[in-house]
C-alpha cells in the first residue's frame, strides 16, 4: 500500500519536471482553456508511459518547489471529463493528500495516470486544440506531434522504484492516527475505524440536528493508510454509516432561497474493503434539483445580475443587497436548475468580482463543483 504523502515527497526529490511527472501550482477546471491544459498533459504522460504510472502533482509552486497546497478537489467525475475529449483515454485517479505545515482546507493533489497499451489523441476539440491532436512528453515539456509516437519504456524501472520507497508502514499509520485524533480535531471528538485489521478511517464534525436527522458539518475524513483526505467541507453537510466492510458518506447541500435549513442529498461515497488489501470506492449522484416559482426566480435572477453591475461599477450595496450578494452563487445555481441557461455563465464570469469576499467565494467555489458534477455525471 503506497503512502501517497511519501510519494509526492519522492517524486519533488526525484529531479524537475519529467517525462513521468509534472506539477502545477493550481488546475482550473471552469474553463475550457484550463480543461485543454490539464487534458494536453494527461494525453501527454499517457503516451509517453505505456508501462508505468505517471503524476501530475497539483499545489506545488514550479520554481521552488515549494508545497503551497490547493483547494480539496472532489471531482469524482474528472474520468467522465477525460473520457469525453480523449479516445483510448487512460484511467486517472485524482486524490487529495494532507501536508502537516498546510492549513486544513488545503491539500497536495496526486493525479494518478495509468498506463495503457493504445495511444491518446483527442476525439474532439477543446480551445485552441483541434480534433485529433495527439501529444507526448520531451523532458519536461508537453508538446505536439504529428509522427507515429514511439512507445517508450524507459521510464518503468525508476518509476517502479520511487513507487516501492513510498510504501506505508505501522509507524506511518499510527503517527497519522495520532495527529489527527489528538492534535488536528481534538476539539471536533474525532472518530476511527479499522477495516479488515488493515485500513483506518478517521474522521470528525461539528453534529447538528435537523428535522430530527443528525448532520456533521466542518466535516474531515481520511483513509490514513495512504494519507488520502476523502471527504473536507467547510461549508456542505454529510451523514456517515458503516459496517464491517464498508463506510458511507452522503453529502447534502443546503438549497433554499430564504431557507437554510433545506438540505438536499448531492452524492453518495461508498468504500469498500476487501480480505485482499484491496478497497474501490462507488460514487453515485443522488442530486434532484429543487424546482422554485419561475416568476419569483425571474425577480431573483435580474437583482442578481444588478448587484453584479453595481460591483463592476464600485457602487456601494445597501444592507440587503449585501445580504442577496451572500446568497448570489446558490441563487444563480438554482436558477440555472430551473432552465435559467445564462445563469451558470453569468456566475462563472463573476469570479473575480467576488474573490474579494471570502465566505462568498467559498460559496461560488461550491456551487461550480456542483454544477461541475452534474454535468459529467454519467448514470
Amino acid at each position: 500500500m503506497i503512502n501517497k504523502r511519501l510519494l509526492i515527497k519522492n517524486l519533488l526529490a526525484h529531479n524537475d519536471e519529467c517525462s513521468f511527472y509534472d506539477k502545477k501550482r493550481q488546475l482550473n477546471l471552469h474553463t475550457k482553456e484550463g480543461k485543454a491544459k490539464f487534458l494536453k498533459h494527461i494525453c501527454a504522460l499517457s503516451n509517453s508511459n505505456p508501462a508505468n504510472n505517471s503524476y501530475i502533482v497539483v499545489g506545488v509552486e514550479d520554481q521552488e518547489n515549494e508545497i503551497i497546497g490547493d483547494d480539496f478537489f472532489d471531482d469524482s467525475r474528472i474520468q467522465n471529463l477525460v473520457n469525453a475529449y480523449l479516445e483510448n483515454a487512460p484511467k486517472i485517479q485524482y486524490e487529495n493528500v494532507p501536508f502537516p505545515n498546510l492549513p486544513k482546507d488545503k491539500v497536495i493533489g496526486l493525479v494518478t495516470i495509468k498506463p495503457k497499451k493504445n495511444v491518446s489523441y483527442f476525439k474532439k476539440g477543446i480551445h485552441t486544440i483541434p480534433a485529433n491532436s495527439v501529444f507526448i512528453r520531451v523532458g519536461s515539456n508537453t508538446m505536439p506531434t504529428e509522427e507515429k509516437v514511439e512507445r517508450n519504456f524507459q521510464n518503468t524501472e525508476t518509476v517502479i522504484g520511487i513507487e516501492n520507497q513510498s510504501r506505508n508502514n505501522i509507524q506511518h499509520t499510527l503517527d497519522g492516527v495520532i495527529d489527527f485524533m489528538n492534535y488536528r480535531h481534538k476539539d471536533m471528538s474525532p472518530k476511527y475505524k479499522v477495516f479488515k485489521e488493515l485500513f483506518v478511517i478517521c474522521w470528525a464534525g461539528i453534529p447538528k440536528v435537523i428535522r430530527n436527522v443528525t448532520y456533521l458539518s466542518r466535516v474531515d475524513i481520511e483513509l490514513i493508510n495512504e494519507q488520502i483526505k476523502l471527504f473536507y467541507s467547510a461549508q456542505d453537510v454529510v451523514t456517515i454509516t458503516y459496517d464491517e466492510h464498508s463506510f458511507t458518506i452522503i453529502e447534502y447541500i443546503p438549497l433554499g432561497l430564504n431557507d437554510q435549513t433545506s438540505f438536499y442529498p448531492l452524492e453518495q461515497q461508498k468504500i469498500i474493503f476487501f480480505e485482499n488489501g484491496y478497497y474501490k470506492i462507488e460514487s453515485e449522484m443522488l442530486f434532484q434539483p429543487p424546482e422554485f416559482n419561475k416568476k419569483m426566480l425571474y425577480h431573483i435572477y435580474n437583482s442578481n445580475s444588478s448587484l453584479l453591475r453595481k460591483l463592476e461599477k464600485k457602487i456601494a450595496l445597501t444592507t440587503r443587497e449585501q445580504k442577496d450578494l451572500e446568497n448570489l452563487p446558490s441563487t444563480f445555481m438554482i436558477c440555472y436548475l430551473n432552465g435559467f441557461e445564462d445563469a451558470k455563465q453569468r456566475l462563472i464570469d463573476a469570479k473575480l468580482l467576488l474573490k474579494p469576499f471570502p465566505k462568498i467565494y467559498l460559496s461560488f467555489k461550491e456551487a461550480l463543483r456542483v454544477l461541475r458534477k452534474m454535468k459529467y455525471d454519467v448514470k
